[in-house]
């Protein structure tokens, strides 16, 4: 039986190593971490539960297609719902938005609140579902980096109509261009955010994220998020596959151009297949120290990191949903801050998810549990400790005057992620959410394959190549590598 070893058991890593079980590799797993899932993980305090990473779940059909290809009835491992309000969204001056899931309520919410003709809603929104429909079967489901991908009858139909994409836009422009209200262009420019990036910036192609979330609708998982990492380490499991946690690999072993297994704990294990689910910059920094380095891809811009912290809340509030958006008064000057200044703005916006919403169990009775992140810059050496101790302060100074309550007496436990911690839980290159950023039109072709052109047998998966992150384009990476495989 070949042999195939995957390095970390995030939700790339995991779903790699179903398909590879599943196409009759005896596979085997090596973790740094005692736990699996990476960013997608769980922990308690004080009788609150918190999810420690991902909070948006969308397109769950990408989870449960790995059931169904495990001849498994996804719904008995695995269950989820589809919210109604997909987010609550707040400004200063007291507007507050409800995303609804329903198109007809979304449109209807938006010509109540901002005036914009639903018209000119409709017509963007076709436009995002138009580029996603070009370019997903290109882009989204197999490697760029292959020249088959660009001999195809969609990839003639996409370059015929590339004005369409308004690559030669940010996504700013393009929202401006198409609504008269300023909140709504914000709204919608809050999207460069879900792959770590700034909308000033990013290309007017990433409205088609919005039509993924408009499209496909926000879900939550019975148990909260960490549910998708248990009910895929379990499948694993099922599927055969074996799994060594508290083991860090020590390099990625190549003789003749080709990965032949790896050295961890100083212990060679062979195998004919390796992937690293590991962030592509120590991937290559650690794992691969005698290889030549990918310079270009090594060196592109990190997306956005964040501050997370997470409290134990004695209270429930009524206005607030699954997620909430607080937005800054002066978004351009926030993403200025993050990606020019390499600091966070005076005024960021507030993220607050408050699973306690639709998971029970997950706070006291009459309490909530709030992960509340602010986006800031990767990890450059900041003095995060007072960057802390000042959003400390704002968030609650902020949340208090919108919600109209002292908050700093509710909060009865803490916890505080910062992007120097994010690096070392998971490894991501100076705590980067989403590897590189996507600040650049050519981004999507500057992100590192899903193989390497140099060595044999050796492929990569997770939100630091290609496709990109986050869950559904995690996944998608597995679902390439595993094609990638077939067809070697």
């Amino acid at each position: 039986m070949k042999k195939a070893i995957v390095i970390g058991s995030g939700v790339a890593g995991l779903a790699t190593s179903i398909r590879l079980a599943l196409k009759g590799y005896q596979t085997h797993v090596f973790e740094i971490n005692s736990y699996p899932g990476g960013k997608l993980s769980a922990f308690e305090i004080d009788g609150y539960r918190f999810d420690a990473g991902p909070s948006l779940f969308t397109m769950p059909h990408f989870v449960t297609e790995l059931f169904e290809k495990a001849g498994e009835a996804p719904d008995l491992y695995f269950k989820y719902h589809k919210k109604k309000i997909a987010c609550n969204y707040f400004w200063t001056d007291k507007t507050k938005f409800s995303a609804y899931s329903d198109k007809a309520d979304f449109l209807d919410e938006i010509e109540n609140t901002f005036g914009e003709p639903k018209k000119n809603v409709e017509a963007y929104l076709n436009k995002a579902k138009k580029k996603y429909d070009l370019i997903s079967s290109l882009f989204l489901e197999q490697s760029l980096h292959k020249l088959k991908a660009y001999l195809s009858v969609d990839t003639l139909k996409a370059m015929l109509q590339l004005p369409v994409f308004e690559l030669q836009k940010t996504l700013h422009q393009a929202n401006d261009k198409a609504f008269s209200s300023s909140k709504l262009v914000q709204l919608f420019d809050r999207y460069a955010t879900y792959n770590g990036s700034d909308p000033y910036k990013t290309s007017g192609i990433m409205t088609l994220i919005q039509h993924l979330e408009g499209a496909y609708g926000t879900f939550v998982p019975e148990g909260g998020m960490i549910a998708i990492t248990n009910a895929l380490y379990e499948l694993a499991i099922r599927s055969g596959v074996s799994f060594d946690f508290e083991t860090p690999v020590d390099e990625i072993i190549i003789k003749q151009n080709s990965a032949v297994g790896v050295q961890a704990n100083g212990t060679f294990y062979n195998a004919d297949i390796v992937v690293s689910n590991m962030d592509i910059y120590p991937t290559y920094t650690k794992l691969l120290p005698s290889q030549k380095q990918p310079k270009k891809q090594l060196s592109q811009e990190r997306s956005s990191a964040a501050v997370i912290f997470y409290w134990g809340i004695k209270h429930s509030f009524e206005a607030l949903e699954l997620h909430n958006i607080f937005f800054s008064e002066d978004y351009k000057k926030e993403f200025d801050a993050i990606f020019n200044s390499q600091t966070v703005s005076e005024d960021p916006t507030i993220y607050v998810n408050i699973t306690s919403k639709d998971v029970p169990g997950d706070a006291p009775e009459g309490c909530e549990n709030w992960f509340v992140m602010i986006n800031t810059p990767a990890d450059k050496g900041q003095d995060w400790e007072a960057l802390v101790s000042k959003l400390r302060t704002f968030i609650i100074s902020k949340l208090s005057k919108e919600l109209e309550i002292d908050l700093k007496p509710l909060i009865v436990c803490e916890t505080i992620l910062t992007p120097p911690l994010i690096e070392s839980k998971t490894q991501s290159h100076q705590g980067a959410l989403y590897g590189s950023s996507s600040n650049n039109s050519m981004a999507a072709f500057l992100r590192h394959p899903n193989f390497s052109n140099r060595l044999k047998n050796l492929y990569f998966c997770g939100g630091s190549v290609h496709p990109g992150g986050g869950i559904p384009l995690c996944l998608l990476s597995a679902k390439i590598v595993d094609e990638l495989i077939t067809k070697a």
